[in-house]
């Protein structure tokens, strides 16, 4: 056991990856990479759209949007709301109280549009999409 210790201790001393160099051109890749990571406006509003297509609280729709690699939301889910509240409003989606007194969202018939052109890949969709955002971070 005193044996353990002492490597620990001295482990502690050294570098964790003695064989990488950390070089400019790494920590640009790097960079890169995990700039490429980040989900475009686009892409959060079309994951939106798809899982509302049943109704879902804002609790489970978090869960479902950090499933599929959303990150946007961490740390400050209040974000969410307040972009549902703005979709909700431009009357992308609905959203009605429970009897246990949670909101739940659904899409609406013009959100169901939108969504439709988007997945035949109709270009006028991008302009719709385009329209939605400029509504929900304005408002």
């Amino acid at each position: 056991m005193d044996n353990k210790l002492r490597k620990m201790k001295r482990a502690k001393n050294q570098p964790g990856f003695p064989g990488l160099i950390f070089t400019d051109n790494l920590r640009d890749r790097i960079a890169t990479a995990i700039h490429n990571e980040r989900e475009s406006d686009e892409e959060v509003i079309m994951s939106i759209f798809q899982l509302l297509s049943s109704k879902k609280t804002g609790v489970v729709l978090l869960d479902q949007l950090r499933g599929r690699g959303v990150k946007r939301f961490e740390k400050n889910e209040g974000i969410l709301y307040m972009f549902l509240h703005r979709l909700e409003k431009q009357n992308q989606i609905i959203g009605e109280w429970t009897p246990e007194g949670s909101k739940e969202y659904i899409l609406a018939s013009s959100g169901k549009k939108i969504l439709q052109k988007a997945e035949k890949g109709n270009v006028k969709a991008f302009g719709s999409i385009q329209e939605v955002l400029k509504g929900a971070y304005t408002q």
